[in-house]
């Protein structure tokens, strides 16, 4: 009687894939795997073991040790093989501080300067940047500036390398920010999706302009989609801050950073075209911020030596798990940062909506509608993501008709309806004035529109 052959196996593992087993198989008993491997991310061959005879060939064309045997091969794990490794002891978290800054007399400066400014007294010493119109100016002051901050302006080959160069900073728990405008902001969006699924802080002012393509230099809130729902690819989200005068630049420039080290998240200032280049009075802060160091940068000495900054996951439980953390901030960050203001407000039958420059028209509009008796208000969100429909949602008991006024085909409408649809608000009449392609409506164009809906409704 023949002595039994040993069954050939597969340690799934080790297996790469490769196919020479399959050329090397007599019997055609071996077919490539349909299923991946979650340890080694390839696809293992599958053997028929009802063809298959054993006779090892396969085996002998197996490029990889113990991929195919005649037993399944345990995968040690690496302290088996090199000894368990000491733990190291956690970093500690260098808190950051608030300095006093002595009272200086206003300011007059142009929105990018007042961006620049912002990110100075939060702390922020590393500043990278491609230029490009009409956001240079911010990137100009840095490079002015840094060096004698002791800080550094580095003009980067591309917007791509820019986010790349951001990234590296931000992993090593330091403040960092860029200057751009639209295009530009496009080539950054891979970037910031690492950014956010390896949670590392950042700053980004967006001076938008129009598009789609090149477009031109004038201003335009062609962005907002991008921004609010289209930051790369993933499950991605940035809190969206939208200043409407010097003044909030600064302010929303300086706040940005703190909010990007509480989340570990990017951060967006949405701006548009004339925002950076109006000058305004700006008053500084009272102080200026050390920032400190977090306990999970990648600082390069031996305390942090055990931390990673990574959004690879192999495992595909683990990316889920991972997804899930980030969704809960997320849903963090839409319950504690929804920011606006308003104008008017009170017994307000109409309500404009508008952000950046449109605002400044519409608050300009509802004062002389206001004058003649007409019960109008602005409603001017501050955090486009998220949305403030908490602070929207009383003021609908008495309007009941939204004019949204902004520099684009509907994208700031689209936010308020996706908020309105999921705080389930549907008894409220919707109108719209829109402008594109660097031409913003006037004051008098925001009068008449909420004039004829009033006179049409009542």
């Amino acid at each position: 009687m023949a002595t039994p052959r040993p069954e050939v196996v597969v340690t799934e593992p080790l297996c790469k894939g490769c196919g020479r087993c399959i050329e090397a198989c007599p019997k055609h008993a071996i077919t490539l795997g349909t299923e991946i491997n979650q340890t080694s991310g390839l696809m293992p061959v599958h053997i028929d073991r009802g063809i298959c005879n054993n006779c090892t060939l396969c085996i002998s064309a197996c490029p990889e040790p113990y991929g195919l045997g005649t037993e399944l091969y345990e995968l040690e794990h690496p302290e088996h093989l090199y000894g368990e490794q000491p733990r190291r002891p956690a970093p500690a978290t260098i808190p950051r501080k608030e300095l006093a800054l002595p009272k200086v007399e206003p300011m007059v400066l142009k929105g990018n300067y007042a961006a620049a400014i912002g990110a100075i007294l939060a702390g922020c010493r590393h500043v990278y940047g491609y230029p490009i119109t009409p956001s240079t100016e911010g990137a100009e002051l840095m490079a002015k500036l840094l060096p004698k901050l002791h800080g550094v302006f580095l003009q980067a080959c591309s917007e791509v390398a820019t986010v790349n160069h951001m990234y590296g900073t931000g992993g090593a728990g330091l403040p960092t920010m860029t200057f751009t405008s639209s295009p530009g902001f496009s080539l950054m969006l891979e970037g910031i999706s690492y950014l956010i699924g390896t949670q590392l802080p950042s700053v980004f002012v967006n001076v938008m302009r129009p598009g789609p393509g090149l477009g031109y230099i004038g201003p335009e809130q062609s962005d907002i989609k991008l921004m609010c729902r289209g930051l790369g690819h993933g499950n991605t989200h940035a809190i969206v801050l939208a200043p409407t005068s010097p003044q909030e630049m600064l302010d929303l420039t300086f706040e940005a950073f703190a909010l990007s080290f509480k989340y570990r998240n990017p951060v967006i200032i949405a701006a548009d075209g004339y925002l950076g280049q109006i000058t305004g009075r700006v008053t500084l802060p009272d102080h200026l911020i050390d920032p400190g160091l977090p306990d999970w940068a990648v600082w390069g000495d031996a305390a942090h030596r055990g931390n990673l900054n990574s959004s690879i996951f192999q495992d595909w439980v683990d990316l889920e798990k991972h997804n899930e953390l980030l969704s809960a901030k997320y849903v963090e960050m839409q319950k504690a940062e929804q920011r606006s203001t308003g104008y008017r407000l009170d017994g307000a039958r109409t309500l404009v909506l508008a952000c950046n420059t449109p605002a400044r028209m519409a608050k300009a509009a509802v004062e002389r509608l206001r004058r003649e008796g007409r019960p109008a208000g602005l409603f001017q969100p501050i955090s486009l993501w998220p949305f403030p429909i908490d602070a929207l949602r009383p003021l609908l008991k008495t309007a009941k008709r939204i004019v949204v006024v902004e520099a684009s085909n509907g994208q700031l409408e689209d936010e308020l309806r996706l908020a309105l649809h999921h705080a389930k608000e549907w008894d409220v009449e919707l109108h719209h004035l829109r402008h594109q392609g660097g031409i913003l409506p006037t004051d008098q164009e925001i009068y008449d529109v909420v004039r004829n809906v009033t006179e049409v409704t009542q």
